[in-house]
């Protein structure tokens, strides 16, 4: 049996088969992008995995041999998206690249199996100091009380980092990841991709947040973004509809996008928006979370820009602020995948934590305006809930907390930059869960006490 004529089945909450998807148009060809007219899926909890196809798994698996990880990488970086991207075997694997029994693997390794652009470290890194602490407490999971490795170990953690006071209090490296290896964060991208937004407003790059975004973007006049604002883009309320169904392998909107952009590199998530995207409420109406609208917002900032979005952060954060290793960027069908396609080490996201808990200062350098900071993390009167009754908040792609001064980077498969100003703590979690949400309740009563008893 061949990968081109083999199933792989994912079992995804749905139990949908992930095979290899001949279907998606192949590149050169003339872009048609279907219309998506299905306004409601059903979500699923079920916890029962269907069993693998062994070739199938072996076909993973093989994504670490030199054979299938062979690549062109360029002085810059760069991973170009050429022929040996788009084989078959790197679009089923990244097709699968969920697959429950294999992402604390795949998690780890996305610069082999996409198309990359690398942030460079900083020559002069920013030395964190160690005061490592034992804990010994109990954390709440599911209604039982555990200890902390079995937290960790049933919350499926890859890696745990707990900064105090800008020390290291507690480091643990899980399933293979080690200090310099670079994990996904996912949709703590657009915290992040948010940061640069705010550097470019200071700069005067992007003149005003009351700009529309096709003074940036012209080829979105006419579509869901056409009336729409870039505050409106940052705060998910572009009213353009968009449904974040996380069925990957299924039949949704975001399924879509994703198989076309980032499995098969057809096109770019803004290209989608410029052909598809229609409003469906008022711009700044309601919240509607949306990673289409934070790739309309990657694509605002790379236009004003004379280099790329990934060169663009490693000139004004990631160097300044004196990560330690270099960071990337996986690509969509031709851009920096904005929206939940950064990796990093786990100490150089946890020195992103520490720079926002400290207004924007890291290494000596303001690299970002203190301001906003504030202004990104801090919701506005009538911004607390994202929709009444809701637990959280959010501002500049930044999650808040309606109680509590802490906010939060988040990302699916449970990726946070948990930030608490009143304990001047970061916590930084790194995953593989099976399902793509699910623990957030747990997880921050588990930051929460974690601060505290850091704090004592």
């Amino acid at each position: 049996m061949t990968l081109s004529s083999m199933e792989c089945e994912h079992a995804s909450p749905a139990g949908n088969p992930w095979p290899f998807r001949p279907d998606l148009p192949s590149l050169g060809e003339t872009m048609i992008i279907p219309k998506n007219n299905a306004k409601s899926h059903p979500k699923h909890n079920s916890k029962s995995y269907t069993k693998y196809n062994a070739i199938c798994l072996a076909a993973i698996v093989s994504l670490t041999s030199t054979a299938c990880l062979a690549s062109s990488l360029q002085e810059n970086g760069e991973r170009t998206i050429g022929e040996q991207w788009v084989t078959e075997t790197m679009i089923n694997a990244r097709a699968n690249m969920f697959n429950p029994n294999l992402n604390f693997l795949t998690f780890q390794q996305l610069d082999k199996m996409f198309a990359t652009r690398r942030v460079a470290a900083s020559s002069t890194p920013w030395p964190l100091e160690t005061d490592l602490i034992e804990i010994d407490d109990s954390f709440s999971f599911e209604g039982n009380e555990v200890p902390l490795e079995e937290y960790l170990e049933n919350t499926k953690t890859n890696a745990l980092l707990v900064i105090k006071d800008g020390k290291i209090v507690y480091e643990q490296y899980r399933n293979g990841f080690s200090d310099d290896s670079q994990h996904a964060v996912f949709s703590a991208s657009k915290s992040i991709l948010a940061t640069l937004v705010g550097i470019a407003v200071e700069e005067g790059n992007i003149e005003s947040l009351d700009d529309p975004v096709t003074k940036y973007l012209p080829e979105l006049a006419g579509t869901g973004y056409n009336d729409v604002r870039v505050i409106d883009v940052l705060r998910m309320r572009s009213g353009v509809a968009w449904e974040e169904v996380y069925e990957f392998g299924g039949d949704t909107q975001l399924t879509e996008v994703h198989d076309n952009a980032l499995v098969a590199n057809n096109y770019r998530w803004c290209d989608y928006a410029i052909a598809s995207s229609e409003p469906e409420y008022a711009p700044g109406e309601r919240f509607n979370y949306a990673t289409l609208d934070t790739s309309v917002l990657g694509c605002v900032l790379a236009s004003v820009l004379d280099t790329t979005v990934a060169e663009y952060m490693s000139e004004k954060i990631w160097q300044p602020a004196g990560m330690e290793a270099d960071g990337f960027w996986i690509m969509d069908g031709g851009d920096e995948f904005y929206g939940a396609g950064f990796n990093a080490t786990l100490r150089d996201l946890g020195r992103f934590g520490l720079m926002m808990l400290h207004m924007g200062e890291a290494n000596g350098n303001q690299v970002v305006p203190a301001h906003w900071v504030t202004e990104a993390t801090v919701s506005d009167p009538g911004y607390e809930h994202i929709s009444e009754g809701a637990d959280l908040g959010y501002q500049y792609q930044w999650w808040t907390l309606p109680d509590s001064d802490a906010y939060t980077a988040m990302g699916i498969y449970n990726q946070y930059i948990y930030i608490d100003p009143d304990n001047q703590t970061v916590v930084v979690k790194l995953s593989h869960t099976p399902d793509a949400v699910g623990w957030d309740d747990d997880n921050f009563a588990f930051f929460d006490k974690l601060s505290e008893l850091v704090s004592e």
